[in-house]
């Protein structure tokens, strides 16, 4: 019994003594602690997810094709099935919420409840960036939606239920804690800032709840890491702030409007952290201002570590990429700032993205390739180096006038845009890959 009273004040401490839960959940069944409660307020707002329709068969030679510029040949479209999760969040307008993927290329989507009843769903809108989208159905059923909680008030080691529909198998509940906040560089999504958590998720989780312990969505599931696509208890989620953002940007546009702020930079390392006089490692060091920007307009400089947006600490460049991607051009926001040791809060006003011409040139921001002069090359094949000034660090890793990069690691490359995500997504390693009149080769980025 002891031990059973050591749980249960475990569990007692994690809520909030004003939460409704605490007044409905019977601790003890059976002289044990118990979550039975929780998961029957909230289970009833997952939802299971089946996709049919047609894609273009994968084939390991359409990779050589794009890799020597060479056009395919005829391809043929097959059959496909798949299996997801989702989560309601307006139960009077049906609205549901899962991730882009799950619905990908979709020409029909079901939706299970957990009553078992059968709805189609249609596609109001989808960003595949940030990996979310939203559905809704039309039912004289009565639906139970799930509110949002403020993800940015998570901290590591707060309880988290995951929810959804792992292999098919029909809605399943896993329990965890919050291991990490603010992962990136998986390369998993262009927008990353991702809740991790060991509460047990597997293939068909995808879009799928995690749930604080007040019965509140903290964040949509959409990645494991492990071999096979099995759970190893490192799992990530979408952070609920931000897919009320791109929701919110759904239902008003049908598509999302990114804001723009319009620097370039990157993570601050114990080197510039010295050089710098920083006494933390937390925040985005700015390398450069791009001109008629956002940023330039509200008086950012290069050399700037932006450490909170809106009043929430960031701890890197990436979190900062992916509060402000999945904000609305318009957007009023408010940046935290570290100038010459001294502390400033700035406002900046999102903007629009801009396209880019075709032909046009531009630096992108990576140490190595400082001194390129880079254009996007015709018809999306790549990015030209159109000029290397001499004794840059460009020279000195090896690029040449007239080389073509197609790819970063084994990834194809078609724009500078591409050039740039990758690069901003901080891979382990990044080596080039180069078209050098008929060679081909790797060059290595320190």
């Amino acid at each position: 019994m002891k031990n059973k009273m050591s749980y249960l004040l475990l569990f007692i401490s994690a809520l909030s003594l004003s939460s409704p839960v605490i007044a409905a959940l019977p601790f003890f069944l059976d002289d044990s602690p118990t979550l039975a409660p929780l998961v029957e307020q909230v289970s009833p707002a997952v939802v299971n997810i089946s996709v049919s329709g047609k894609q273009i068969a994968p084939s390991p030679m359409n990779d050589l094709f794009e890799f020597f510029n060479q056009q395919r040949p005829n391809q043929t479209e097959q059959p496909f099935v798949g299996l997801g999760s989702g989560v309601i969040i307006d139960a009077k307008k049906g609205y549901i919420i899962t991730n882009q993927h799950v619905i990908d290329s979709a020409d029909e989507i079901q939706i299970e409840l957990k009553s078992g009843q059968i709805l189609n769903a249609t596609l109001i809108g989808q960003d595949k960036q940030s990996d979310i989208a939203l559905l809704k159905v039309e039912t004289n059923t009565t639906l139970s939606a799930m509110p949002f909680a403020d993800s940015d008030k998570l901290r590591v080691g707060d309880f988290a239920l995951a929810i959804g529909n792992p292999f098919g198998l029909g809605q399943t509940v896993t329990l965890g804690i919050i291991s990490a906040l603010g992962r990136s560089g998986l390369n998993i999504e262009n927008l990353e800032n991702f809740i991790q958590t060991d509460a047990a998720i597997n293939s068909g989780n995808s879009g799928g709840a995690l749930v604080n312990l007040q019965g509140q969505l903290i964040g949509i599931n959409t990645a494991i890491l492990g071999p096979n696509g099995g759970n190893i208890g490192i799992a990530f989620a979408i952070p609920a702030n931000m897919v009320k953002n791109i929701v919110e940007q759904l239902l008003e546009h049908g598509e999302v409007r990114r804001g723009i702020l319009g620097v370039r930079g990157g993570e601050i390392t114990a080197e510039l952290a010295k050089s710098f006089a920083l006494e933390s490692q937390h925040g985005a060091f700015v390398y450069q201002v791009n001109s008629d920007s956002a940023a330039q307009e509200a008086g950012i400089k290069a050399g700037d570590v932006i450490t909170a947006v809106n009043g929430r600490k960031i701890k890197s460049f990436a979190e900062l990429r992916a509060k402000v991607g999945t904000l609305g051009s318009g957007k009023t926001i408010k940046l935290a700032i570290i100038r010459d040791g001294k502390s400033i809060v700035l406002q900046a006003t999102l903007k629009p993205p801009q396209a880019q011409p075709k032909g046009q040139t531009s630096h992108v921001l990576h140490p190595a390739l400082s001194g390129a002069m880079l254009t996007n090359k015709a018809n999306n094949q790549g990015v030209t180096i159109k000029q290397v000034q001499q004794g840059s660090m460009a020279e000195h890793v090896g690029l040449q006038r007239a080389d073509i990069i197609i790819g970063i690691n084994r990834t194809l490359i078609h724009n500078i845009d591409e050039l740039q995500q990758m690069i901003d997504s901080q891979p382990a390693a990044l080596a080039l890959n180069i078209k050098r009149g008929e060679q081909h080769l790797y060059l290595m980025l320190d």
